[in-house]
């Protein structure tokens, strides 16, 4: 022997000690332990089947809950195995080892539940004292009662035998647990701890279990019945939302064993909004009610139930070890959602309409973590746009082929031109439509047009025909722009607009990520993203703002200010006021100016412009403001033409004014 195996010492266990964590701790919840004695009483019963064929099928299986809220106990009682006296020191009173783990691995039925020896234990988390009254088919002449309090130590003595085999597992619950004892929550948990159980479960003495219940992946259903079948289960197991559609999730060769139902729910969402919903079954009792990881993260308005006989719990039997098992079935879900959303679509084209309607924006998102799904949707889906919510198709075919889409929020003078072009724009702030939309151009083929971008601004502001002299630029730029606006000539329609200001959104999100509390706010990783993203521009620019040289408006004020009129900064301060007020009710972020002043500012121009004053000029002015009351020229010319007279028809008394307009 080696001096190392000389040293050799065993490990002393203190049992009082362990048995009061595991009764404890190990559990999240006291309901835990109805659930683990109710799956014992299963479990008996499958092994009253494998070991008595011709005892069990003589008798109807069967597990009533009984409760006693008078004397704080709760009972659990089955007509199945029962156990011998030698079976009660060898499996019920030793922790760890299950005789119900021992049976499945001789005999590979794969009914029998138990793994871990540990469920019996459960027990002691709630219960000051446990007493087991057993009979077992072996020796039908014979009854044992065990007890105990705490789990530590107990006692087993000789009891009348029951009138058939069986068990009865009695607690008597602790004060903080007395709710247990109430026969109406007892219904509400068995119903759906053992709704998919083969052995019918009673609770007092109603005289319908609480698992009849159709299973519609389990029983023939006529085809005619079986959407139907699969509607009617979706709407009893929903928690929380109706059921728009529900589709099956069947058995992959190779990959898992698992089968059940999936559904599309009507709980709103949006964006991020995780409504995810899937209920786990291990050989027909709940191990996981909150599954959510299972179904793909995209997936927030599906609902469902699956069981396996393949998954491994983990000792609570709460939750899923996350092994081969798991991840095959992650992605068969996936699969199923995927199939199941196109079947419904091309099935049950109410429904269909039903679930864009309901989960728009969250299956922007999805379609975009799915190629599959992004050809379903792509034509479907509706996004958000100014003009209410319109598929990308529908987009395409107001835009004359193109897709707009608005990278900010709007407001303002963008707002009013959007409104002015009559053409939807898609709104690019909310979730996932930018990117769906990006994809969208690429697989029709088509442009897409990113207001608020440089290359969509290039495309929609053009430059225009002949390039405005340095002085009237810089007139322009001191009677129209606030400090951050860059004035940028250009055309774009409608002509009736003369200016829009569109805010810079990379010097926005360059401001927003250089906030003194960016840091805080956004993770390190995203901040970096962010930072190489916006490192092009120094964030000077805030706005810009196109003036519309195709506007008669803009080219009277032009036109009145190279003549010398003493009203073009009155109307020019005109066009300013408006702009900042326009952009101010639309609360932009990017909105330049004093709304107080630009009020003021209204004021007077309009004080100006009704002094006294020359025909001829008041003429000229409501020409520039777009309010000539003559229409057309009774002579045929265009009131907005060029002046006969030229440029100096009003000679020396008209001295150009060169002010920075009504601030």
């Amino acid at each position: 022997m080696s001096e190392g195996q000389e040293n050799l010492r065993t490990t002393e266990v203190d049992l009082g000690g362990l048995v009061s964590v595991l009764a404890t701790h190990l559990y999240s919840t006291p309901l835990v332990a109805l659930r683990e004695l109710v799956q014992n009483a299963h479990d008996s019963h499958t092994r009253r089947r494998l070991e008595d064929p011709a005892g069990a099928a003589a008798h109807e299986p069967r597990i009533t809950v009984r409760a006693d809220a008078a004397r704080r106990t709760l009972a659990i009682e089955d007509t199945g195995a029962g156990l011998t006296e030698p079976e009660i020191h060898a499996y019920l009173a030793t922790v760890g080892t299950g005789y119900t783990r021992l049976l499945r691995e001789v005999t590979g039925n794969e009914e029998l539940i138990g793994a871990f020896g540990l469920g019996f234990l459960s027990a002691f988390s709630v219960a000051e004292e446990v007493t087991v009254t057993t009979t077992s088919h072996r020796e039908p002449a014979l009854g044992h009662r065990y007890r105990s309090r705490g789990g530590e130590q107990y006692s087993v003595e000789p009891a009348p035998a029951r009138p058939r085999p069986g068990t009865v597992v009695e607690l008597t619950l602790k004060p903080e647990h007395a709710h247990l004892a109430d026969e109406a929550a007892l219904r509400e948990v068995l119903g759906r701890y053992c709704v998919l159980l083969a052995v019918p479960v009673y609770v007092g003495d109603d005289q319908r279990p609480v698992n009849d219940i159709a299973v519609p992946w389990r029983e023939p259903v006529p085809q005619a019945r079986l959407y139907a079948a699969r509607m009617e289960f979706a709407t009893a197991f929903g928690r929380r939302f109706e059921p728009l559609a529900a589709f099956p999730f069947e058995p992959v060769d190779g990959g898992t064993d698992a089968v059940g139902l999936l559904w599309v729910q009507d709980g709103g969402t949006y964006g991020s909004s995780d409504n995810r919903d899937l209920a786990v079954y291990l050989r027909g009792m709940l191990l996981a009610d909150d599954a959510r990881d299972l179904l793909p993260s995209w997936a927030g308005f599906i609902g469902g139930v699956v069981e396996s006989n393949r998954l491994t719990p983990t000792a609570s039997r709460e939750d899923l070890q996350r092994d081969e098992h798991y991840r095959h079935l992650q992605q068969a879900l996936a699969d199923a959602i995927v199939n199941g959303l196109y079947e419904t679509a091309r099935l049950h084209p109410a429904a269909w309409r039903r679930i864009l309607a309901r989960h728009g924006q969250d299956l922007l998102g999805a379609a975009l973590c799915d190629e599959r799904l992004f050809t379903l949707l792509a034509d479907d889906v509706p996004v958000p746009t100014s003009q209410g919510d319109l598929t990308a198709g529908a987009l395409r075919a107001a835009g004359g082929g193109a897709v707009h889409v608005a990278l900010g929020s709007g407001g303002g003078f963008e707002e009013m031109l959007y409104r002015a072009m009559r053409v939807p724009i898609a709104r690019g702030d909310r979730y996932a439509v930018l990117p769906f939309l990006r994809r969208y151009a690429q697989l029709r083929d088509c442009r897409i047009v990113e207001l608020g971008s440089e290359d969509g601004n290039r495309e929609l502001f053009r430059d225009p025909e002949q390039p405005l002299p340095a002085e009237e630029l810089g007139w322009l730029t001191a009677a129209l722009a606030d400090e951050g606006e860059q004035l940028v000539p250009a055309r774009f329609e409608p002509p009736g607009l003369p200016l829009v200001l569109v805010p810079d959104r990379e010097a926005e999100l360059k401001a927003r990520i250089e906030d003194d509390q960016a840091d805080a706010r956004i993770p390190s990783a995203a901040l970096r993203l962010a930072r190489a993203f916006t490192a092009r521009t120094d964030g000077g620019t805030r706005a810009r703002l196109y003036l519309n040289t195709a506007s008669p408006a803009v080219q009277d004020l032009l036109r009145a200010y190279r003549a010398g009129h003493t009203g073009s900064a009155t109307a020019a301060g005109l066009l300013r006021s408006l702009k900042v007020i326009m952009a101010a009710a639309g609360a932009t972020g990017s909105a330049g100016g004093d709304l107080g002043a630009a009020l003021a500012g209204v004021g007077t121009a309009v004080a100006a412009l009704t002094a006294p004053a020359t025909d001829e000029l008041s003429a000229g002015l409501d020409r520039i403001l777009g309010d000539d009351p003559r229409g057309a020229d009774p002579h045929g010319s265009d009131p907005r033409g060029d002046d006969p007279r030229g440029d100096d028809s009003r000679g020396d008394d008209s001295p150009r004014e060169q002010g920075e307009g009504v601030r």
